[in-house]
């Protein structure tokens, strides 16, 4: 569902704007099933899901701070991290590993939103001082190298266990985040207030809404969904990884813009946005397969292009689907 300060049942589901996405997403999961014969296995579907959870939750975090008119560059630094934070603490046991690193991923945003709201720098630069802040302090835990988790707790259970042996522990917890996100925004004054910013902050301001109290939450809420996606990372995979993350903050932009949420904020749509979370997440799953037939090999640098032109592709047919029909 699209939220906006006002709107017709039409722009409230989202319009053409947002119907891009779930063509896309739909298409491709039709070609994987028809062209592949283990694409619609529970065991791809649950690699899929565990793997594309930890993205899901950064694009979640990072639609809510576009809504506002800003931006978190720090998300993948944060969840790198917070892999290190949750791996140091994992001989505890996932009742300290999972909140440990839940909180650093707090801290940072914490941290971000008294930089943006209290001392009024631009989301772009204060961002990207954390996100190097964050790099480094991960660097220099984990001595630059892989930090590996205990296998005699219960820690690795998180990324590596599944319901009824086949959804990930992670995919339900991630939308757990995704359904409560969507209640802010749908249900409550705070999220009337993060849309109100991002359409106009002046206006809400003399309108009297509680502005920053908004703006602290949507960057707090972002930097927890980096640390939880940071958790997931170091349980299962068995390693807090330092230097992972980079290019995240992209991926979750990315998602979010694909999404049909608007970059300057006031309008956006969080299950549309965990489509296109899932919908990037299917391009790199179906060229993998595609390499597994042997009909082409592809690097990763290859892929990359692939999936920045599967992009503009998306991006094209939404703005054609929400540009308004001209009458003749």
């Amino acid at each position: 569902m699209t939220f906006g300060m006002t709107g017709t049942p039409l722009r409230r589901l989202g319009g053409g704007a947002h119907l891009a996405v779930w063509v896309a997403l739909a298409a491709l999961l039709l070609f994987g099933v028809l062209r592949y014969d283990n694409f619609a296995s529970a065991y791809n579907l649950s690699s899929f899901l565990g793997y594309n959870s930890m993205f899901i939750l950064i694009s979640v975090g990072m639609c809510l701070v576009i809504m506002t008119g800003g931006i978190d560059l720090s998300v993948g630094a944060v969840a790198a991290l917070s892999s290190v934070v949750a791996a140091f603490l994992s001989p505890q046991g996932l009742v300290v590993a999972l909140p440990g690193g839940l909180a650093t991923g707090l801290a940072i945003g914490a941290l971000n939103a008294l930089l943006i709201t209290g001392l009024r720098l631009p989301p772009f630069m204060a961002t990207i001082a954390t996100m190097l802040a964050a790099k480094g302090v991960a660097l220099w835990l984990s001595d630059n190298r892989a930090v590996p988790v205990s296998w005699s707790s219960d820690f690795t259970k998180l990324g590596m266990n599944k319901v009824v042996g086949l959804l990930p522990w992670t995919i339900l917890l991630a939308l757990a985040v995704v359904i409560a996100a969507w209640i802010v925004l749908e249900r409550t004054s705070l999220g009337r207030t993060i849309l109100a910013i991002g359409g106009n902050a002046e206006a809400a301001h003399l309108m009297g809404l509680k502005t920053r109290r908004a703006e602290v939450f949507a960057y707090v809420f972002s930097g927890a969904c980096a640390g939880l996606a940071g958790v997931f990372l170091a349980s299962g995979y068995g390693a807090g990884q330092p230097l992972e993350g980079a290019g995240w903050e992209l991926a979750a932009i990315a998602a979010v813009v694909v999404g049909g949420t608007l970059l300057t904020g006031g309008m956006g749509s969080i299950p549309a946005t965990v489509a296109g979370a899932l919908l990037f997440g299917l391009v790199l799953n179906l060229l993998n397969f595609e390499n597994g037939r042997g009909t082409f090999s592809l690097s990763a640098h290859w892929q990359s292009v692939i999936r920045g032109a599967f992009l503009l592709i998306v991006i094209l047919l939404q703005a054609r689907l929400s540009r308004p029909a001209t009458r003749t």
